[in-house]
């Protein structure tokens, strides 16, 4: 039974890919231009640099030793075949600028190698962006331990400073920096969708209460284009007679800031959901299916000044926690599967058993791929990338790595828990005519439910039938 069978109250969410593409596509028109000069501008993305660099990257900078494996571990590496697109390779000019600017050796440095300029920012765009979702892969086989992951991150924070951020990435972050939405996400829109819910589905939504144990965040995946996620995340929640809440104002997983490198949005979109579980005293916060979301606000440094007083938890893991303890009950699910983990929920978060023991519950034939858990091959749509035209060659051509891997199972669905990672599946598989379904954990849980009254009655029955 796929997850889209739920209900018909919203349209599948390959019918919803189609209307949501068409939203992306309009974001590059949006897109700020430049307000700097290009002296401000390179000035700013360097002492950015300096600012970040801290004994951490200043061991990644200086420890590579040019041996070549993070390209076996690399999506776009190994789908291209073109040595720009090694990991190491995205380390150049931040290493540059830290060997001129604050490196022991920087008086050499400065004699031997040429100063930094905006356009080598603007060359620099493609590997930043385009080719690194900071899935980390290349970190687990690098034998220096070096985290391009958070490297590049830091390069993303002084392509801010530039102005070079991609277009959609700047659309969406002018959007969430200035008005608090995503694609229009807003309170409204939040209230909007409960009511429909409520009116179509027959399923309450408690929104805005005083107080509750969990408070649960939607995304705008589920608000303007797929409210299926809304729904069953709604209905997992009552069917477990948990005491929650939606809260109008901190509600949005999404984090542009985080995608884009701007660390003051980052904190900006971060603060309201922290405030809001904090005065409804919520015991846990589960972060909606948005894998991105999951470090900008487990391990957001900012948030991190003082102990929470709450536990931030994915929705595969607050899941995976309720099936462990039996009290997430599900009926079979009568397909094989497979499971793609999300590289920041995974391998950078280590939520690998949570989301099969629901998987488990269901008693679902899971068949795992060659590559799985910390080794899983990146969807090749994150860290935004799913969002951006320039992107569209290198993350077709390395979908075609997760096309092998899970059609070596032999499964007949796929099952993810990450918007992002969903919508790049969603991309792949129409684009190539794939014949495997594609499903949300979520919705695949919800869809299983079993009906505690229609088990009584049938068991009921079935005695007075004896």
């Amino acid at each position: 039974m796929s997850a889209t069978a739920t209900t018909q109250v919203f349209p599948s969410f390959a019918q919803v890919y189609q209307g949501l593409a068409g939203q992306i596509g309009m974001l590059r028109e949006m897109a700020p231009q430049p307000t700097k000069t290009e002296a401000k501008r390179l000035q700013g993305a360097v002492d950015t640099l300096i600012e970040d660099t801290n004994a951490d990257e200043a061991v990644w900078l200086e420890s590579c030793i040019h041996c070549g494996q993070c390209t076996t571990a690399c999506h776009y590496f190994q789908s291209m075949q073109d040595a720009k697109y090694a990991p190491m390779r995205k380390m150049d000019l931040y290493r540059r600028v830290y060997q001129r600017e604050i490196s022991p050796m920087r008086w050499w440095h400065r004699l031997v190698s040429k100063p930094v300029k905006l356009a080598d920012f603007e060359e620099a765009k493609e590997l930043i962006y385009d080719s690194c979702t900071e899935c980390g892969r290349c970190t687990m086989v690098c034998p220096m331990g070096i985290d391009t992951a958070s490297l590049v991150h830091h390069m993303r924070s002084a392509m801010v400073a530039a102005e070079l951020v991609p277009p959609e990435l700047a659309a969406l972050r002018l959007e969430q920096k200035h008005q608090g939405t995503v694609f229009g996400s807003s309170p409204d829109k939040l209230k909007e969708m409960i009511d429909t819910i409520h009116e179509q589905a027959g399923v309450e939504i408690p929104l805005d209460k005083a107080s509750a144990e969990v408070m649960v965040l939607s995304s705008a995946v589920d608000l303007v284009a797929n409210g299926n996620g809304l729904l069953a995340t709604a209905k997992i929640m009552n069917h477990l007679g948990v005491d929650w809440t939606i809260c109008s104002d901190g509600f949005e997983s999404a984090n542009f800031g985080l995608l884009s490198g701007d660390m003051t949005l980052w904190k900006q979109q971060a603060d309201p959901i922290v405030a809001a579980a904090q005065r409804v005293k919520a015991k846990t916060v589960v972060i909606a299916e948005c894998g991105h979301a999951y470090p900008a606000l487990r391990w957001n440094p900012m948030l991190r000044s003082g102990e929470l007083p709450f536990e931030m938890m994915y929705m595969s893991e607050f899941l995976g926690k309720q099936a462990k303890s039996g009290k997430l009950r599900l009926k079979p699910l009568k397909q094989k599967v497979t499971f793609h983990d999300p590289c920041k929920t995974g391998r950078r978060g280590g939520a690998f058993d949570e989301p099969r023991a629901v998987l488990a519950a269901m008693d679902a034939d899971l068949v795992e791929m060659p590559n799985n858990k910390e080794y899983n091959w990146c969807c090749g749509g994150g860290a935004g990338i799913f969002l951006l035209e320039d992107a569209t060659e290198l993350r077709d051509k390395s979908f075609k790595i997760k096309i092998r891997e899970v059609n070596e199972t032999g499964a007949e669905s796929v099952v993810v828990s990450c918007a992002s990672c969903r919508l790049n599946f969603e991309s792949g598989r129409q684009k190539n005519h794939w014949d495997k379904r594609v499903e949300s954990l979520v919705e695949l849980t919800a869809a299983h439910l079993i009906d505690d009254d229609a088990s009584a009655a049938a068991t009921s029955a079935q005695g007075a039938a004896q």
